[in-house]
């Protein structure tokens, strides 16, 4: 099976493609990958090991692009092409349909789609999946219908997480002290929040200063962030990691883990990764996150760009270790019982097989 992928970025959308690419080569499918030539993604997807083609992808017509992925799709003989941005949404679905090869389209984000005629998700796509219930619901509504629309959020693996061995190891690497330390595991885009979740931080370190944030993760606005902790005067208490592939040994370093998102989400990968690894979480009722952080049983929920309500929900996870402990349990049993990196694939692949079936 092929994935096109024409983000140059990589974040939490790109890591689910290169990860679950590598769990159904484990169950027996040859899976490549589609992407920009001088994209982030291409050298990751190289050093996981995934076979990958680079093919520019400059818009939504671009005929060299959409030639290009046509004769991938018939030189590799592909099964079925797996869709999931804007243009390689256009781009690799006409491929596939002048091939006649069945198309799986992916809605990452919770960004509206407008009513009416929408071909990426109806003429070119015989499956639309989300990473939520919530985005389910949007696209639905949109107009796609239901049968064919299916909500399955990112699986986790779960023997990598929920050890505390490397926290320690970590505080020592980044310098983080013996303080509380605060945690955030998103790509730099103006949806993932930084300045509230700054702000915030500022109001906690009033009142408790030898708190400390870590900010994982690397994209466009990460100068921006970084020059706004500096105004702040946050510089000594921000530690900016850039990407990093050792996710499960920054979370054992964290007592509380946010996600400050403003706008456009699913249900984030990284959210479940925190549940996975006990880590108290505190979010922001935003797309699909109030699906898994039930406020007061799961994780705390604060409304988005509230800076002193994201504050207070920290401050209640830093003063109440008990109740904060009790909700990290509930959601890791959650992600043990609905987010398992096994259900996740297994139900991904019953959608390629029903549609590489009659081929």
């Amino acid at each position: 099976m092929l994935h096109t992928e024409a983000s140059p970025g990589l974040g939490g959308q790109e890591i689910r493609t290169l990860t679950e690419a590598r769990w159904i080569a484990e169950r027996g499918w040859r899976v490549l990958l589609a992407c920009q030539p001088h994209g982030r993604l291409l050298a990751e997807a190289r050093a996981r090991g995934v076979e990958c083609y680079p093919v520019a992808m400059r818009g939504p017509w671009d005929v060299r692009g959409l030639a290009a992925l046509l004769r991938l799709v018939r030189a590799e003989r592909a099964s079925l092409v797996h869709t999931h941005s804007s243009i390689d949404g256009w781009l690799g679905g006409m491929a596939a349909r002048v091939a006649r090869v069945p198309v799986v389209r992916t809605r990452h984000v919770s960004i509206p789609i407008r009513r009416g005629w929408n071909p990426v998700y109806t003429a070119l796509a015989d499956r639309v999946l989300t990473s939520g219930e919530a985005i389910r619901q949007m696209v639905v509504g949109a107009g796609v219908p239901a049968a064919r629309v299916l909500a399955i959020p990112a699986g986790v693996q779960l023997a990598a997480f929920g050890s505390a061995d490397a926290g320690p190891a970590v505080r020592a690497e980044l310098d983080l002290g013996t303080g509380p330390v605060v945690g955030s595991v998103a790509m730099f885009r103006a949806s993932k929040g930084h300045r509230p979740l700054l702000e915030a931080v500022a109001l906690v370190r009033a009142r408790r200063p030898a708190v400390r944030l870590v900010l994982v993760g690397d994209g466009i606005r990460r100068a921006w962030v970084q020059g706004l902790a500096t105004e702040m005067g946050l510089d000594g208490a921000v530690r900016f990691t850039g990407f990093r592939d050792d996710v499960p040994a920054l979370l054992a370093a964290m007592d509380c883990f946010v996600l400050a998102s403003t706008r456009t989400e699913g249900v984030p990968q990284s959210l479940l990764q925190a549940f996975a690894a006990r880590v108290p979480v505190v979010a922001t009722s935003v797309g699909g996150i109030p699906e898994v952080v039930r406020d007061g049983e799961t994780g705390l929920l604060v409304p988005p760009d509230d800076p002193p309500a994201l504050a207070a929900a920290i401050e209640r996870v830093l003063a109440d270790g008990d109740g904060a402990a009790a909700r990290a349990r509930a959601a890791r049993a959650m992600v043990e019982e609905r987010f398992t990196h096994v259900s996740a694939i297994d139900r991904l692949l019953a959608v390629y097989e029903e549609l590489a079936a009659p081929r």
